[in-house]
């Protein structure tokens, strides 16, 4: 496995791929790795293995983004634990990470072009951390550009996230196919994160309660509860059981474009020859202590 910090390298890298290696893949994180991330690793191998009878690559990149962080948000004191993912990554069988430095991906500080996503990109956790996505929107434009991967794998559980990308691939024209991997959950519900090492004894266990009100909702789901309003307002119930817990958003939106369903509700609701059942993000964010952490469901026509 190779472990490069400098773009010049990488690209290197890169290339010697292209004359070996059918396709490559790659999986953005900002390292802490958890079981969610191995788990888009995992799909990434499987994906390139896959692809043809020459086994594809599999990049990682580690890089704990500061454009994305607020001014008063955790960019400081998030978890960096790099020696450990590495070992972990190489035992995924994984062919090459890109480590780089702030300086090395921000030279002179900052940068001063922002890649921009538009409205979808200032909605949900964009509306609660104004400039987030411009920041996750650059990077991620940067890595597509450094390592010109095939395919780019993302988890579900940064949903908004995976909307801006989504925006931001069909709108530069980036021949990337964007993989959107399953929510991978510990034992009790708790939907993996890196920040969830932040949390106490007594904070997890509120934080338990975004779990519940998910499965809730799902379940009134399954029974044929379709009203927007309605499913906010089961969850609004489970979430008040816990009240140190303190609630950012609950909201039932348009995957693709993050806009409330009842906004959109003939595109939502009206089945589309060809088009393949409807879906509702139904998401939530909350703070537990001073950790924000974020969590949803999709819940698709005909479930």
């Amino acid at each position: 496995m190779q472990i490069l910090t400098t773009i010049a390298a990488t690209r290197a890298a890169r290339q010697r791929l292209r004359e070996t290696r059918t396709t490559v893949s790659l999986v953005p994180t900002m390292g802490a790795l958890h079981e969610g991330h191995l788990s888009l690793v995992r799909a990434a191998r499987a994906a390139s293995d896959a692809s043809a009878s020459q086994p594809g690559a599999v990049a990682v990149s580690i890089f704990v983004n500061p454009a994305q962080f607020g001014p008063h948000e955790d960019y400081a004191r998030y978890p960096r634990t790099f020696e450990t993912d590495c070992a972990l990554l190489e035992a995924e069988g994984v062919d090459l990470v890109f480590a780089p430095s702030a300086a090395e991906m921000y030279p002179g500080g900052a940068s001063t072009t922002r890649v921009h996503a538009g409205a979808v990109s200032e909605r949900l956790d964009g509306a609660s951390r104004p400039g987030h996505f411009d920041g996750v929107a650059t990077v991620v434009a940067k890595l597509f550009h450094i390592l010109e991967p095939h395919r780019a794998f993302f988890g579900q559980k940064d949903a908004a996230q995976v909307a801006v990308l989504r925006a931001i691939v069909r709108d530069l024209n980036f021949p990337v196919e964007l993989v959107v991997c399953p929510i991978v959950r510990e034992p009790d519900g708790l939907a993996m994160s890196s920040r969830n090492r932040y949390l106490s004894p007594a904070e997890r266990e509120q934080a338990l309660a975004i779990s519940r009100a998910l499965r809730t909702v799902e379940a009134l789901h399954a029974h044929g509860e379709t009203s927007p309003s309605l499913l906010i307002e089961a969850a609004q119930r489970i979430l008040a059981g816990e009240p140190q817990l303190r609630i950012d958003y609950i909201a039932a939106v348009d995957p693709h474009t993050l806009l409330p369903v009842a906004a959109v509700a003939k595109v939502a609701t009206v089945a589309v020859v060809g088009e393949g059942p409807k879906e509702t993000l139904f998401a939530v964010a909350a703070y537990s202590g001073k950790t924000r952490l974020i969590d949803n469901v999709i819940l698709k026509a005909g479930s």
